[in-house]
């Protein structure tokens, strides 16, 4: 298995890019798009329904806002599953969840996960928020999910092959600079 996390702030080109990879790494087969957007709103709704409209037809695509290992276990077996975002499922499991660690949760979550694909020698392809670069949020549950992101991010990048920060548009793979030290 392979495992792609791809970083960025917002409108960075995550998404984007993610797929570009994902298309690649699926070499024409079917890509399972794991979405984890709501439509919580009508301009949600919509940023949702361009999103679908993007995709090539060929993909199939799984909407689950928390269970995505279920979900993945339940769909078709896909040679890459492009997980987006973990910026969103984060958030879900931090407003839903009534455990007191939904840290520990969400990373047992993306553990299993992780396995399963792991088995079925799928690619795994991530895309997160980097939000450690912004204002520090006025509000306690803002740092917290702040907080749990970015170690959500540090050990995603820590057991991944490749990571790659975007910025404008542009893809820098920091995995490279990374194993220089």
């Amino acid at each position: 298995m392979k495992l792609v996390l791809v970083l960025g702030g917002v409108r960075s080109g995550k998404s984007h890019f993610a797929e570009k990879l994902a298309s690649r790494y699926s070499a024409g087969k079917p890509v399972l798009y794991l979405a984890t957007g709501e439509a919580t709103d009508e301009e949600m709704a919509e940023r949702i329904e361009r999103h679908r409209a993007e995709r090539p037809e060929h993909w199939l695509t799984v909407e689950s806002p928390l269970k995505i290992t279920e979900a993945v276990r339940n769909a078709p077996v896909t040679p890459v599953v492009l997980l987006d975002c973990l910026t969103l499922l984060s958030s879900n499991w931090l407003l839903s969840q009534e455990k007191s660690d939904q840290e520990s949760a969400l990373k047992l979550e993306l553990e299993h996960l992780l396995e399963y694909l792991a088995r079925a020698e799928t690619c795994l392809v991530v895309v997160s928020n980097e939000v450690g670069m912004g204002i520090v949020p006025a509000y306690a549950l803002g740092r917290r999910y702040r907080d749990m992101l970015g170690r959500l991010n540090q050990w995603l990048a820590a057991q991944a092959d490749l990571v790659y920060l975007m910025v404008a548009g542009l893809p820098i793979e920091i995995t490279a600079l990374a194993e220089r030290d």
